[in-house]
């Protein structure tokens, strides 16, 4: 197995009838997926998605793919293919056709419309294909044939990809439910045809190789949330991702079978909600749903709230009921239904809001104590299925930490695929098919690009850092005026802090030993505003870390009269 090396170089020239494959996101972690394609000086992008921050990203809305490597060849791009609706895939292309807007968008009726309500937003109108399985399209020198793969979202699509170098797949996120809510199937039958003709390259979904087994049928959870509704005695709040329709449909089903009314609450679930069941992937008997203005004529027994923020989001619906911030107030008897995976790096953020809803008297059901999820990715069985079915000549595992690609590569081998036609790369790594065989060729830059607020790109890594520090040290300021021309101190120290934990009286320790530094300075001649400001700085930080043991932000002011 070829593994990345951090002391690849920029890639050399791709070799003529070569096939060059870059991740930009969603390898060594779980989201921002986004693949570039090229060939014969042309690109295709699959998938542009983005991450959501963890608690050491504080203040960030978004982290985005870094488009660096293509900014400078949008023109080059031939379209985006989006394999699903979820944000971890489509959530990064307004902010790639802010950069330029007529790059055609290709994905399924779902997975559209929801980009294109996202769109709206950011007002720019795409242009786009629609495509569904069975169908080929050729986007410049690409040519395209889309499969159904099954996922916890309707229309997810796998994409084969065909040049003169050969024939990659990019599975998109799947699983092999067999008995999926909606009829449609992975389609295994199409991908043992295109395993026939010879997958030259699989980029195949990583993120559950390490559990084993098979992920249980969609519809166990059916009888699970009947159970739950027969036995509820007032309210169920219900959480899910707010693009989860299959989950959601049975939700409405179960409502409508124990006489219950739903209500959506959430932009983003009323929106999404909206669209599905306008082309007809939600089915909503009629005067089943109503406005959540209406719930106070209704008894508690005859409400089901469906609602965001199964991931712990300090913002979502669920978190700010649990924190007694939201207009619907948690009483004793309600229930909640957390219908969702637990993503890694946010179990902290879901058991926080799941003790808040315990605390206020609900009885919290969620994956940990009932079937009431289950994933929409393949296990470590259908992983296997899948390659023996595939049998592809070159395996590059995506979508999934460190652990997950390595796990998903080791079933890879397992089945068959020589070492050295295993591929696990990391985001920036290069890939090149030449000659049928896939390898490691260079890396390019592939950081993360965090939006806050209206700004792209402009918070950067020390920025973040100054903020970690500031919200665990906290700051202390010090101002003080000197002489100009004698170096003295004619005003001050005047000197404040927030958040460092050591009272303002407490400084009358450290003021001799800015006057002594700032005397000294004054004899050697120094009256050089920012090298003073260092030397305040040096002086304060010393006499904290020596008595308090800790290290503030400390930000000296000088000021010459």
């Amino acid at each position: 197995m070829s593994h990345p090396h951090p002391e690849l170089g920029p890639p050399p020239e791709l070799p003529e009838g070569g096939l060059r494959v870059t991740p930009l996101g969603g390898l060594g972690e779980i989201g921002r997926n986004m693949t570039v394609f090229e060939y014969g000086g042309r690109l295709l992008i699959v998938d542009c998605g983005v991450l959501f921050p963890e608690e050491e990203q504080p203040g960030v809305d978004l982290i985005l793919p870094d488009f660096t490597t293509i900014r400078d060849r949008l023109d080059d791009v031939d379209g985006i293919v989006l394999t699903h609706g979820h944000e971890d895939h489509i959530g990064g292309v307004p902010y790639l056709l802010r950069e330029k807007p007529d790059i055609p968008l290709i994905g399924s009726k779902l997975t559209l419309a929801l980009i294109e309500a996202k769109l709206q937003e950011h007002r720019i109108r795409p242009y786009t294909l629609e495509v569904e399985e069975g169908h080929r399209e050729r986007i410049g020198p690409f040519d395209c044939e889309f499969l159904a793969v099954n996922h916890s979202i309707p229309d997810a699509l796998a994409v084969a990809v065909r040049t003169p170098a050969g024939m990659v797949v990019h599975t998109g996120d799947f699983k092999m439910d067999q008995l999926p809510l909606d009829g449609r199937l992975t389609d295994l039958r199409a991908f043992s045809r295109l395993g026939e003709e010879g997958i030259d390259l699989l980029l195949s979904d990583s993120t559950n190789a390490e559990v084993p087994g098979f992920v249980p049928p969609e519809r166990e959870i059916s009888s699970v949330l009947r159970q739950v509704f027969s036995t509820a005695q007032k309210r169920i709040i219900v959480a899910s991702f707010a693009s989860h329709v299959h989950r959601i449909q049975q939700i409405l089903d179960a409502a409508y079978e124990h006489g219950r009314r739903v209500a959506f609450i959430g932009r983003s679930m009323v929106r999404n909600m909206g669209i599905a069941r306008d082309l007809g992937y939600l089915n909503v008997p009629a005067g089943l749903v109503v406005d959540v203005k209406t719930l106070d004529d209704l008894p508690d027994n005859e409400i089901v709230l469906v609602c965001t923020g199964s991931q712990g989001e300090p913002m979502a619906a669920l978190s700010r009921m649990a924190n007694r911030d939201h207009q619907i107030r948690i009483v004793q008897g309600d229930t909640v239904i957390l219908a969702s995976s637990l993503i890694p790096g946010n179990e902290n953020a879901v058991y926080r809001v799941i003790n808040g809803l315990t605390r206020w008297g609900a009885n919290v059901v969620h994956k940990g104590n009932a079937k009431v999820h289950v994933s929409g990715h393949a296990s470590a069985g259908e992983l296997l299925y899948f390659f023996n079915i595939c049998r592809p000549k070159n395996l590059m595992p995506v979508h999934g930490e460190w652990r997950h690609l390595r796990a998903s590569a080791e079933l890879g081998a397992a089945t068959g695929i020589p070492h050295d036609r295993i591929v696990i790369a990391e985001d920036g790594v290069v890939v090149d098919l030449v000659d049928g065989k896939a390898k490691i060729t260079g890396k390019v830059q592939a950081g993360y690009v965090y939006v806050d607020g209206l700004s792209v790109g402009d918070v950067t890594e020390s920025s973040l850092k100054d903020r970690r520090i500031l919200g665990d040290e906290g700051i202390i300021s010090i101002f003080v005026v000197v002489d100009s021309t004698t170096g003295k101190i004619v005003g001050g120290p005047h000197i404040q802090s927030r958040g460092s934990g050591i009272d303002d009286a407490d400084f009358g320790a450290v003021m001799p030993k800015i006057d002594e530094a700032l005397a000294k300075s004054a004899q050697d001649g120094i009256a050089e505003t920012h090298q003073l400001q260092q030397l305040v700085r040096r002086t304060v930080g010393k006499w904290v870390s020596d008595t308090y043991r800790r290290r503030p932000m400390i930000l000296p002011v000088v000021v010459e009269v």
